[in-house]
């Protein structure tokens, strides 16, 4: 159960500035009572006395804020094409953002020691003790064993060893900063909805298109946790089938199959071993070498075939996102990842085929986004479950 000054801290950080007197229409409490706990939260450098509001006929109210020096907390993205390492004030401004490429060198063992290495030039660089760090949040790709830590066994990895990794438990050990796992497609939401703040926002849905195919969902304001933390199901909806498959684990027909780096590549790759002439250009590599960056370069090289390949995935998806919306009926649908950022017409195409297929279109349609984050998403989601963890009594 939260303390009355948990409560009271959290409604402060998620209002910004506020007075005694908006705090009291909130909370069931007397003033006296109001007014001994913000005292003491000034005391104890939680929040801040930041001067006073307008005057309604009285003394002008004193405004209260949280303490930006209060604390610091990292939050670490861990994916498949890149990772990210982010670092927060508590409220939230990121005071450091450092990106790197995850390529087949970057092993759990070297993504800790980068990591590690990272944190103490990024406090180096700031002059903040190691002392004010609460905690570092990770979100990660799945499926995980959150409550012991554990990335379990994700697809996909272009390097060795991504298997019952005990990332907090190394992280902890290397940094000596406790360690908070959360799947990465929920970190993303939890950050967007925290950018969206202001317009409080109490359902919406985020599906990431890239290497796989990840989703989170928010109900009445809280992340959907399943009995099993598996982020990348929505990659195993059936949308043909008779269709293909991505890999031996998944199933016939798959969205994975249709919207993904891998489906994209395989398909790209199938049309060079036929020789189709001028398809991918002229290559002088093998054609199962074709990868995903060489067909972003075809892209934007104005080459049709590929233009095409990008456009039906896009289509597939706007069905997948379809499906979902008619289930789950969020207010905002986030859009995010590689495929969604690989040019604007596979964004509008999906969100135009979802649409046409949403049931009671147009008297309901939720709004469609990028979000605000995009790709500081994860890392600063990840951050905030470390935030929010915070105890404060």
């Amino acid at each position: 159960m939260p303390s009355p000054k948990q409560l009271i801290y959290f409604y402060i950080a998620e209002n910004g500035i506020i007075s005694k007197a908006e705090l009291l229409a909130h909370f069931e409490m007397t003033s006296s009572t109001m007014t001994r706990l913000l005292e003491e939260m000034v005391l104890e450098r939680l929040i801040l006395a930041s001067g006073f509001g307008p005057s309604s006929g009285g003394r002008r109210p004193i405004l209260y804020e949280t303490n930006p020096e209060y604390g610091y907390f990292f939050g670490l993205e861990i994916s498949r094409f890149y990772s990210t390492l982010g670092f927060f004030d508590v409220r939230m401004n990121p005071k450091s953002l450092t990106r790197w490429r995850m390529d087949e060198d970057m092993t759990p063992e070297r993504v800790v020691d980068h990591v590690a290495s990272s944190m103490r030039a990024i406090l180096r660089d700031h002059r903040i003790d190691s002392s004010q760090v609460i905690g570092v949040g990770v979100g990660a790709v799945g499926p995980l064993d959150r409550e012991r830590g554990i990335i379990v066994k994700p697809l996909y990895f272009p390097s060795q060893g991504w298997v019952n990794v005990p990332i907090c438990r190394m992280l902890e050990e290397r940094t000596g900063f406790t360690a908070h796992l959360e799947n990465g497609a929920n970190a993303a939401l939890v950050g967007e909805q925290w950018a969206m703040r202001q317009s409080k926002p109490m359902h919406m849905m985020y599906v990431h298109a890239g290497v796989g195919l990840r989703s989170a969902i928010i109900s009445s304001g809280l992340i959907v946790h399943g009995s099993k933390d598996m982020e990348g199901a929505i990659g195993q909806m059936i949308i043909q089938t008779d269709g293909p498959r991505l890999n031996e684990g998944g199933n016939f027909g798959a969205l994975e199959a249709f919207v993904s780096v891998q489906a994209l590549e395989k398909h790209a790759q199938a049309q060079a071993k036929m020789g189709r002439s001028g398809w991918l250009g002229e290559i002088n590599f093998p054609p199962d070498r074709v990868r995903y960056d060489y067909l972003l370069q075809q892209l934007r090289g104005n080459n049709g075939h590929v233009e095409e390949l990008f456009q039906k995935s896009a289509s597939y998806l706007g069905i997948g996102l379809a499906n979902m919306i008619n289930m789950l009926h969020p207010e905002i649908v986030i859009l995010g990842g590689a495929l969604i950022n690989s040019y604007d017409k596979f964004y509008e195409t999906a969100i135009e085929i979802a649409r046409n297929n949403i049931y009671y279109y147009p008297e309901y349609e939720p709004i469609f986004s990028k979000g605000d984050l995009r790709e500081d998403a994860v890392a600063t989601g990840a951050a905030l479950s470390v935030w929010k963890a915070m105890r404060i009594e």
